[in-house]
């Protein structure tokens, strides 16, 4: 069997165990799911933008600037999610009462 074939169904299955796994993540844990998942994505960035300046391919340049790219969107996504939902988490300040008209000393 041939390399790329191999690839190609470790690929596929690696998909539907990802979307098994998250699926069934609950809401209460997602944050901090999330917060791993941009560490993660930030070392993958990391990792595309060495692989790419050390390289001397111009199609392995050409997949790694839109490597560098995609991980750059999710991890910045990550992160804008992250602060959205610990947004919900933050507890409003309580409305002052409103202040009483003065009727001008009137009995």
């Amino acid at each position: 069997m041939s390399p790329s074939i191999v690839y190609l169904t470790i690929f596929i299955l690696s998909v539907f165990v990802g979307i098994e796994v998250i699926s069934k993540v609950s809401s209460t844990l997602h944050t901090p799911l999330m917060s791993g998942a941009n560490a993660i994505h930030g070392i993958i960035l990391l990792g595309a933008i060495l692989v790419t300046g050390s390289t001397d391919n111009t199609f392995a340049l050409i997949i790694g600037l839109v490597a560098i790219v995609l991980a750059a969107v999710n991890m910045v996504g990550g992160f804008v999610v992250t602060d959205r939902m610990l947004q919900m988490f933050v507890r409003k300040k309580p409305a002052k009462a409103p202040v009483a008209p003065d009727d001008g000393g009137a009995a």
